[in-house]
């Protein structure tokens, strides 16, 4: 299979190490983890790796302690959250006031990852995000096939749309049926295909827990678990409202997304770009899209949603050295000025609004409001 580079996750991971003894690197399965980690281990003189779903790796980590303080260099652990173990050992080993090894962790998302992250290596370890290929690394010609085919690297470059489509299939029932009962949770898989179903056919539009509870004949704090769930193994994004002074209502529930484009058109049974195009979810689809690679290659946790009753609203607003951004998605061939970018502007004060569309011109609508191609992001707004 063809290998893309992935200079800017490299470099996350980098000055990460040079900041913490170890980094958590963190993501869905199959979204690139191991072959990053062995990237970025290339140019290292000494590296150690042990794979824990390797029987034979599991073996020499058995006595954890006394294996991993005698290693020196990088040490890759995979799949790090088959063995809590290791979290405590590694606790003690990061507090040696002088060690040679760094430690670079992998995982699936679950709760026992981030919870022993957070909680007993809290200010030992720095944590990078990884998910599937993006538009620097997939380079702008490809967009289109990025957004129909997600970012999964199989999925991606698979040899043709029927050969991405059925791997994205198995991996969502793989997920389901195999992933989620390793994670210690204990849900029907049917059922949450159900749920992550109906959050595919809402997606870019407000949360309703009453709504999604009613659906799926359960108790709202279910539809809430199930999205919690979701949202933990990366595979839903639920973005934030933003709240601002104001005398006007605002929406202050989160928008949910699914947040591989690739996925989210398996869930809807959508095998092709004619497909997508015919949809009536073709708008979201772009949105959710556009918003998921704003939000990874600006490296931010800031970003949120802002809409008032009244029908004001913006996709997506971004904080940035003090300053405020705005970005809206269209699919339509020449966006125009509305009025309700000019309230975004004015009521939010941003120092820009950026209007993303999949057409191939950038052009200037006002001073403030300008008009960029999905494919030149990198180009045009990500690099400032």
């Amino acid at each position: 299979m063809q290998v893309i580079e992935r200079p800017t996750a490299i470099a996350r991971i980098d000055a990460a190490l040079g900041v913490h003894p170890a980094v958590a690197l963190v993501g869905p399965r199959q979204c690139g983890k191991t072959t990053l980690s062995r990237m970025f281990a290339a140019n290292r003189a000494k590296v150690t790796f042990f794979d824990l779903e390797r029987e034979v790796d599991r073996r020499r980590l058995e006595s954890p302690e006394q294996t991993l303080s005698a290693l020196r260099g990088l040490v890759v652990i995979d799949e790090i959250q088959r063995d809590p173990r290791l979290f405590e050992v590694l606790r003690v080993l990061l507090d040696r006031p002088v060690s040679d090894a760094k430690y670079l962790l992998l995982g699936s998302a679950s709760p026992d990852l981030l919870k022993n992250t957070s909680e007993t290596l809290a200010g030992r370890v720095g944590v990078v995000d990884l998910a599937g290929f993006d538009l620097s690394e997939a380079h702008g010609a490809d967009w289109r096939k990025l957004w129909e085919r997600g970012g999964f690297p199989r999925s991606f470059l698979a040899k043709d749309p029927a050969a991405s489509a059925l791997w994205r299939e198995n991996f969502i029932r793989t997920f389901l049926e195999r992933d989620v009962p390793q994670l210690g949770i204990g849900i029907p898989a049917e059922s949450l295909r159900r749920f992550w179903t109906m959050v595919a056919h809402y997606h870019g539009q407000v949360w309703n827990a009453a709504e999604f509870a009613r659906a799926l004949g359960a108790a709202e704090g279910t539809a809430r678990r199930y999205l919690d769930i979701l949202q933990g193994a990366y595979m839903v994004r639920a973005l934030t409202p933003w709240q601002e002074n104001i005398r006007k209502r605002q929406v202050k529930s989160p928008k949910i997304y699914v947040r591989d484009s690739g996925l989210l058109h398996a869930l809807l049974e959508l095998d092709s770009f004619h497909a997508i195009a015919g949809h009536p979810k073709l708008g979201a689809s772009f949105e959710g899209f556009v918003i998921e690679q704003l939000l990874g290659q600006l490296d931010t946790r800031s970003g949120s949603f802002w809409a008032t009753h009244g029908g004001a609203e913006l996709d997506l607003l971004v904080h940035r050295s003090g300053r405020r951004y705005g970005f809206e998605c269209k699919y339509s061939d020449a966006p125009r000025t509305t009025r309700a970018m000019h309230i975004a502007v004015e009521t939010l004060g941003l120092e820009h609004l950026w209007v993303v569309y999949p057409g191939s011109e950038s052009y200037r609508l006002t001073e403030r409001i300008s008009v960029v191609p999905a494919g030149r992001l990198p180009e045009h707004v990500l690099s400032r």
